[in-house]
């Protein structure tokens, strides 16, 4: 896994645990929109694709937010898709209801940074989310891993959905 990410060509460390493809995959405590503790636990059973922005408030997060929530009605009820920021659940809820994100659980994990800090995603000096993409199987071992080297560069989808059909 990478441990450093840039953003307009500043590079910047990755802080937190680093994790591995096959390895349990690490709990966290974020917060939905109505300010209410969700964890990895709530998803038990279930094939989870965790997207991870910096801030819904950018062009490139939103149109990850966006293009997720569309591929969300693809995919089958077993599968879950998470979108995970610094955002405020205030902030969240207002990009949510504008953008009509409705099939994604919009997470912020900035009160603990603990989903960062579990998965070795959090920018250090920015306390922001190192955009990501991962997927975690039904019995909680990540299977993909994908971190953008560059913080402003649109994640390769593609992959993500070739790796999805290996798992699924």
């Amino acid at each position: 896994m990478i441990n450093t990410v840039t953003l307009h060509g500043n590079q910047f460390n990755l802080i937190g645990n680093t994790i591995k493809n096959g390895e349990k995959a690490p709990d966290f405590n974020v917060l939905n929109q109505k300010m209410e503790e969700v964890s990895l636990k709530d998803f038990e059973g279930k094939v989870k694709i965790i997207s991870v922005t910096p801030s819904l408030d950018t062009p490139v997060c939103d149109a990850q937010a966006r293009f997720f929530n569309k591929k969300a009605s693809e995919l089958s009820e077993d599968i879950v898709i998470l979108n995970i920021s610094v955002d405020l659940p205030f902030a969240i809820s207002r990009f949510c209801t504008a953008a009509n994100i409705d099939r994604v659980h919009v997470l912020s994990d900035h009160k603990d940074v603990s989903f960062g800090m579990n998965y070795g995603l959090l920018i250090e000096k920015l306390r922001l989310l190192a955009r990501a993409i991962l997927i975690i199987d039904r019995e909680d071992k990540i299977k993909y891993i994908q971190i953008v080297n560059e913080v402003g560069d649109s994640p390769d989808f593609e992959s993500v959905f070739n790796k999805l059909a290996d798992i699924v």
